[in-house]
């Protein structure tokens, strides 16, 4: 590109076409500069997935009010969660067949560039990235900013509601990231685990306990709130100070040891996705978490 052609039009569509040319893939983070290019891409496809977990239609109604160019909502509760039963936890993963089938419904295949977004630090977002992750998709990635920094990079949003254009053909290759209760029971035994909690410090301790109906924490277990990720823009913490965090953290324990659990699964993989950014990767995720935990009293608990 000549110096009298480097405008900034110019420099965008050079750019674009180098990363077309290139195939460049997102794979944990993506900067809202970097959507504004990856956007237009035809096999990149961005999922709404803005949640409260206080306001069951907060998520579809933030959707419609607007979105980002093409988005596809992704509902915590319909489409990254299954049924709760009252002893799988509040949000327990969604059963793996019909979490596929909506993929491919959305129009994803295994070459797809996903983007995940929401307004909460990408608290929402790190669900649906960790539930590809365990797909074996690697070409998934968070905003980092949420929504506020797409706005912030002068990005637009629409409202129409994002059409899809042909039904994807997604195969899963799974990978071995999820455990389940007894894995923990046995591996609490023998020192052989460490889990990181995600809750909020008093929730931890058993103190001011007002979403689930048994206060504590898993014995042994070591307490990360998962907004110790985030700097005081909502974005995440450079690599090199999450790494140092976790590192002290884990202290001795190997990445492999490394189990995150929260309330319901959700948050975990805000803490999960800091590692992954880090450079620690290999660590595992409890989806039942504290709340399938505790629905059985057989189950050690921890206070304090």
């Amino acid at each position: 590109m000549g110096d009298s052609e480097c405008t900034p039009i110019a420099f965008l569509k050079f750019y674009f076409q180098f990363n077309q040319e290139t195939k460049i893939m997102y794979t944990i983070l993506i900067e809202a500069e970097e959507l504004l290019v990856a956007i237009g891409r035809p096999n990149t496809i961005i999922f709404d997935c803005r949640h409260s977990l206080t306001e069951p239609d907060f998520g579809i109604n933030s959707y419609n009010d607007n979105h980002l160019p093409n988005a596809i909502y992704a509902s915590m509760d319909e489409h990254l969660s299954q049924r709760p039963n009252g002893h799988n936890g509040r949000h327990p993963f969604p059963e793996i067949q019909a979490f596929i089938e909506w993929l491919k419904n959305c129009g994803v295949n295994n070459s797809t560039q996903v983007v995940a977004y929401d307004d909460a630090g990408g608290v929402y977002a790190s669900r649906l990235w960790c539930l590809l992750k365990w797909l074996g998709h690697e070409a998934v990635a968070v905003l980092n900013g949420g929504v506020q920094s797409w706005i912030e990079s002068k990005g637009v949003l629409e409202r129409e509601v994002t059409q899809v254009p042909e039904k994807g053909n997604f195969q899963p290759h799974t990978k071995d990231i999820l455990v389940d209760s007894q894995y923990i029971l046995k591996n609490l035994k023998n020192n052989g685990v460490l889990v990181i909690d995600a809750r909020a410090n008093d929730r931890f301790r058993g103190e001011n306990e007002t979403i689930d109906p048994i206060a504590g924490h898993i014995p042994g277990a070591k307490n990360r709130f998962f907004k110790t990720n985030l700097d005081d823009n909502g974005k995440f913490k450079s690599a090199n100070t999450l790494k140092r965090s976790f590192l002290e953290l884990i202290d001795n324990k190997t990445d492999q040891q490394v189990v995150h659990q929260c309330g319901s699964g959700v948050t975990a993989c805000h803490n999960m996705l800091a590692m992954e950014i880090s450079g620690i990767k290999n660590s595992k995720l409890y989806p039942g978490s504290w709340s399938e935990w505790i629905a059985d009293s057989a189950r050690p608990i921890s206070t304090g």
